[in-house]
């Protein structure tokens, strides 16, 4: 097994691999986003308490899970480059960084949408709502710090080392609706239970799996062009370039 991901963790294996793997992501999240948006605009019924808004639960709930979602993959992947010296978890962690930044934006911004009605209010200092906020404000410390150095390698030990301290936030974040007072609702989710009719339960596991794809495609995208500038005084780069 190690072997295996050493083997793809090579720049030109991963280059040649990843092309054969994006359309396997792609076409999942087209047919999932598609079943998803039919499930939770038509299949699934309004809320007796939030009427028709709370369909707005179906972009904002999972796009605030892969907000947590890819920060921690971010901080993983910065802690593998530091410990092994990988190069590609550090690209892997470099690229997560803006399509985490905008799913945080996009929960942010349905969130506000959706607490208007409810709250009569666009924002609140929720601790919720206000860790969430952080977490963009990380994305974008992050982001700024690895473009802050003309060093690539220092740039990425930077902002992983940024990426891993920033991991307090995401168990506060999760467990903040538990440990404060807070406007925002519980989690309808868990282990044990799940508070919500099957129908809305359907539609929200489609569309997050939607994402889950859509992610790991633009990784893969973002991470090949990152690797072609990284590697491009490489002879196996000019041979795919003079191929093209």
């Amino acid at each position: 097994m190690w072997k295996w991901i050493q083997a793809f963790a090579s720049p030109r294996n991963f280059y040649q691999t990843s092309a054969k793997i994006i359309p396997w992501m792609m076409v999942p999240f087209i047919a999932l986003s598609l079943l998803g948006l039919y499930w939770g605009l038509v299949l699934s019924p309004s809320d007796y308490q939030q009427g028709e808004s709370v369909r707005i639960m179906y972009v904002h709930v999972p796009a605030a899970w892969m907000s947590l979602f890819i920060y921690i993959v971010m901080a993983v992947s910065g802690a593998i480059g530091l410990i092994w010296q990988i190069k590609l978890a550090h690209v892997v962690a470099k690229v997560s960084a803006p399509i985490g930044a905008v799913f945080t934006l996009l929960a942010l911004i349905t969130g506000s949408v959706w607490g208007k009605p409810m709250w009569g209010t666009w924002w609140v200092w929720d601790a919720r709502l206000t860790s969430e906020l952080i977490l963009l404000f990380l994305y974008l410390a992050y982001i700024s710090l690895n473009n802050a150095f003309d060093n690539p390698k220092t740039a990425s030990k930077a902002s992983a080392i940024l990426a891993i301290v920033g991991l307090v936030n995401i168990p506060i974040i999760y467990y903040s609706v538990e440990w404060w007072n807070s406007l925002h609702q519980g989690s309808s989710i868990s282990v044990n239970k799940i508070s919500m009719q099957i129908d809305m339960f359907i539609a929200l596991m489609l569309i997050s799996f939607a994402f889950k794809f859509l992610y790991a495609a633009l990784v893969l995208m973002r991470a090949r062009d990152e690797v072609l500038v990284q590697e491009q005084n490489s002879r196996w780069v000019k041979e795919v370039i003079g191929d093209q």
